[in-house]
């Protein structure tokens, strides 16, 4: 780690000066202020400004489920002194659903890395009878189409994640759509909507407070943040959803300012503070180049495409 961290350090300072100044570097992020992918960008962002001498100030920036964030990003110089912090459903889920998108995921931009992996989890008022996954599908076969879920938007990563499930169940219930994972969240906690798909670590606290119910958590396997919650394959083999998060910058931005900022990224990711505050709240910790970043995009594109066509799953 220590001859990492030294290479590391050794290219931020044989590297170009490219986007070098006092101004600070703007970071788009198309979603809301308190979702799982703007509580971790926020932690990283303040270990990369250290690393990178220029502080990253962040512009939620939401609407049309992150489409007017994302377009504004593609059409930003590429100088390096403006960034967008993602999650991937504004690159691999609603490009697929949208061919109005107004932007190419994989042309318009360039890579930086991605940060984490985000667990998923699936809420639900106290007040909601079902207690379980189990008696949540009772209650959906019962009542098709009548029971709601909340979701941050059409074609949302909550509302793919929902879809998803409620395909591989063979269920029916009603999608409420708000703008952003946090308002979504907030309708599920006040007990305005019953359910709904969130990632970790966004609902945490409200699981600990006990003003949300958790119903299961969408991995393979239990995870350590709440050990005792059973997975969603328990009750329904074989389902497992997972998002991410990731840096880009605007296509063209030349090579080296990508490096660079990539290499602030890895740095902040390992610095023992910010690896051990990520895993706490719940997220994997990734760090990888822009060309791994790059080859798991197109693949995660491709495969999500498949797999929302076969689903039928629409942006309204």
């Amino acid at each position: 780690m220590r001859r990492w961290l030294l290479a590391a350090l050794l290219t931020l300072v044989a590297l170009p000066a490219a986007a070098q100044t006092d101004r600070p570097i703007r970071v788009i992020m198309p979603l809301a202020a308190g979702s799982a992918v703007d509580v971790v960008v926020r932690i990283v962002a303040e270990r990369m400004g250290e690393t990178l001498g220029q502080r990253l100030a962040i512009e939620n920036m939401t609407g049309a489920s992150g489409m007017i964030g994302m377009r504004t990003g593609a059409r930003a110089a590429p100088d390096g002194l403006t960034l967008l912090a993602v999650n991937d459903a504004v690159l691999t889920m609603l490009p697929n659903m949208n061919a109005q998108a107004g932007y190419d995921p994989l042309r318009d931009f360039a890579p930086i890395g991605q940060i984490v992996r985000i667990r998923w989890a699936l809420v639900a008022h106290p007040s909601f009878a079902p207690t379980t996954v189990a008696g949540l599908m009772e209650a959906a076969r019962a009542r098709p189409g009548q029971i709601d879920y909340a979701s941050g938007g059409a074609g949302s990563p909550q509302h793919v994640a929902m879809e998803m499930f409620l395909q591989a169940a063979g269920l029916r219930m009603n999608h409420i759509s708000y703008r952003g994972a946090t308002p979504a969240l907030t309708a599920v906690t006040a007990g305005q909507v019953p359910v709904g798909f969130f990632g970790l670590p966004t609902p945490n606290a409200f699981v600990r407070d006990g003003q949300l119910r958790l119903l299961g958590t969408a991995g393979p396997a239990r995870i350590h943040t709440f050990p005792d919650a059973p997975t969603i394959a328990e009750t329904l083999p074989g389902f497992t959803f997972h998002t991410w998060g990731a840096f880009l910058a605007p296509a063209g931005t030349p090579a080296p300012v990508v490096a660079r900022i990539n290499t602030a990224l890895r740095e902040a990711v390992n610095h023992p503070p910010v690896r051990t505050r990520l895993e706490q709240l719940g997220y994997e910790v990734v760090g990888n180049t822009p060309d791994a970043f790059a080859a798991s995009l197109a693949a995660d594109h491709a495969t999500m495409g498949t797999l929302i066509r076969s689903a039928g799953i629409t942006a309204e």
